[in-house]
């Protein structure tokens, strides 16, 4: 038996009971707030009471009766004003660990997903600002894709408008090459002083502006190779993060504009027009202010030049129309949020988006320092991305080479990427998306609490005791059965991982991922140390290597959808 949503199965019959008994109304299925309790609790049988006039512990009474779930239950009773507590059968939990099904099952109903994420301006290096978009996006583009969903990944990089006429008049003035660029922050900055500062530069940098959006040969050519210097500068980290990123992916800001003017042609037709002091604005009531008036979206400026929101109208027409998206996600920090609704408000009104298509945008908050305020460097400057994971991997080093100096110098720098690069991706995805966070050297490379370092150790703790015991985990095969009470409560952790992975696939919220994972770890520990398994004997030793192998390998599976490698030692 492979892989499924137990949740999703226990709502299902219940629903089914609920039915039978004259009222259709959904489960609400949950983890039971106490293990005591039993595995899951179901609280909708008192809404569905107050519904059907009935009253709660009667109804929860008769859903027992009719209940269709002997396979799975082993034991349900109704507490309190109408919950049902659920305790699953060992046999049933047992099935659910069998070493020769994949560890993730495929979707019911796969979906064309679009993941649009990372997005840097090519004006500058990365920096921190482009960590959480491109670690959040990529462990839910990840996660969709283990369920079996065509993900399309969009990397809709800024490579267009006022600031790159600015730098090509740099370019072409200080006949600039690869070396001269491998400092993008530095060159950006020259650019800029020289902009604020020269008039003549700003006049020349307006003039490559418009040489550029005509087409011009030579404004087109320094543009295109000072866009592959920036995007082979983006690689490199994305290949160093282990970010599933790659050329392929980028769809850039440029690459809407010459549908720019059809857009533009498509919201007068549909009426949506209005000049405003020489801007094409959309006036939607929905975003009407306090005040009376309306806030509008800006199609075209007053000078014909097009904004961001013009190029997002293109990239959702071309999204539902040419990829034929059923599901468009968008990882942008929550000050965007205003944007994006009106954006998605007009594509819809354009017609652009139809009811079918789900335009879901996925705000993240920002990171701080330790002082709470925007994490930079102590000259208060940016930090680019590169130094900060130097910086992880040097701190990570440090910890290996003090926990175990044995290890070559080849697989310390190994594990040094790996705890280095996990540490600072599972520190963010750890968190709530939503909420700003704090970055925190010592507690993300701490190996006690959810933190990558206790995650990775403990998958290498149980590849070591595969090597101790002289086992070949994968010769194991077959199902880990549970009786001692520690197995039971490892089986059920590692039941759940469906229902994990496919809310967040639902919802865009790895943290929940990393939860479950910081569970199962702490779980195994429990049972490693009350179920003696190189000691044990015959088929006890045997099934309690396969809840170890099963462990390891939900470890392994979970840490790779959030995009973070394991090692075998630390």
């Amino acid at each position: 038996m492979g892989s499924l949503n137990v949740k999703r199965l226990l709502s299902a019959r219940i629903e089914a009971a609920l039915k039978d008994c004259g009222v259709e109304a959904p489960a609400l299925v949950r983890i039971a707030s106490r293990p005591e309790y039993g595995h899951y609790q179901a609280n909708g049988v008192m809404a569905a009471a107050k519904s059907a006039q009935a009253k709660p512990r009667q109804l929860a009474g008769q859903v027992i009766d009719r209940l269709d779930a002997d396979d799975l239950i082993d034991a349900v009773e109704v507490a309190g004003p109408g919950f049902l507590n659920i305790r699953l059968r060992d046999q049933f939990l047992g099935d659910r660990l069998n070493l020769e099904s994949p560890v993730i099952g495929k979707a019911d109903r796969p979906q064309t997903v679009v993941v649009d994420y990372s997005c840097p301006n090519l004006a500058k290096e990365m920096h921190v600002g482009h960590l959480r978009s491109t670690i959040i996006g990529d462990a839910v583009a990840r996660i969709l894709e283990a369920l079996g969903h065509q993900v399309i990944r969009q990397n809709h990089v800024g490579d267009w408008g006022t600031q790159f006429g600015m730098l090509l008049a740099h370019f072409g003035h200080s006949d600039a090459d690869s070396e001269t660029l491998s400092d993008l922050e530095a060159y950006y900055r020259t650019a800029k002083a020289r902009f604020d500062a020269q008039p003549d530069f700003q006049a020349a940098s307006r003039a490559m502006v418009v040489a550029l959006q005509a087409g011009e040969a030579g404004a087109r050519a320094r543009w295109q190779r000072f866009i592959k210097i920036s995007l082979d500068h983006c690689q490199t980290l994305y290949d160093r993060l282990g970010a599933s990123l790659g050329p392929e992916d980028v769809m850039a800001e440029s690459a809407y504009n010459d549908a720019l003017p059809d857009v533009l042609k498509a919201l007068g037709q549909q009426g949506l027009l209005t000049e405003s002091d020489g801007a094409r604005c959309v006036f939607l009531p929905e975003f009407r202010r306090k005040d009376g008036g309306i806030t509008p979206l800006i199609a075209q400026k007053s000078d014909g030049a097009y904004l961001y929101a013009t190029t997002d109208l293109a990239a959702i027409r071309h999204r539902a129309q040419a990829l034929g998206a059923d599901r468009a996600l968008y990882f942008t920090d929550s000050r965007q949020a205003f944007h994006f609704k009106q954006v998605f408000a007009v594509a819809r009104q354009a017609g652009f988006a139809g009811a079918a298509l789900s335009l879901e945008h996925m705000p993240f908050g920002a990171m701080l320092g330790k002082d709470g305020k925007p994490f930079k460097t102590r000259e208060g400057g940016v930090i680019k991305l590169t130094a900060l994971l130097d910086e992880a991997e040097a701190r990570a080093m440090r910890l290996v080479r003090e926990k175990n100096p044995q290890l070559g110098a080849e697989e310390q720098a190994e594990v040094a990427r790996a705890v280095g690069i996990g540490a600072v991706k599972y520190a963010d995805l750890s968190k709530n998306r939503t909420s700003d966070y704090l970055f925190d050297w010592e507690q993300m490379l701490a190996f006690e609490g959810n933190t990558a370092p206790y995650l990775l150790y403990a998958y290498a703790r149980i590849q070591s005791l595969f090597r101790r015991g002289d086992v070949d985990p994968e010769s194991l095969g077959g199902k880990a059965q549970p009786s001692a009470a520690a197995e039971r409560d490892l089986a059920f952790v590692l039941a759940r991982l469906q229902e994990v992975v496919e809310q967040v696939a639902e919802d865009g919220y790895p943290h929940a991922l990393c939860a479950y994972l910081h569970d199962l770890a702490t779980t195994f520990t429990r049972f490693y140390e009350q179920c003696p398994i190189l000691a044990a004997e015959g088929g006890e030793r045997s099934n309690r290597l396969r809840f170890a192998q099963q462990t390891a390998r939900t470890l392994r599976t979970g840490l790779g959808l959030l995009g973070i490698a394991t090692v075998v030692r630390m």
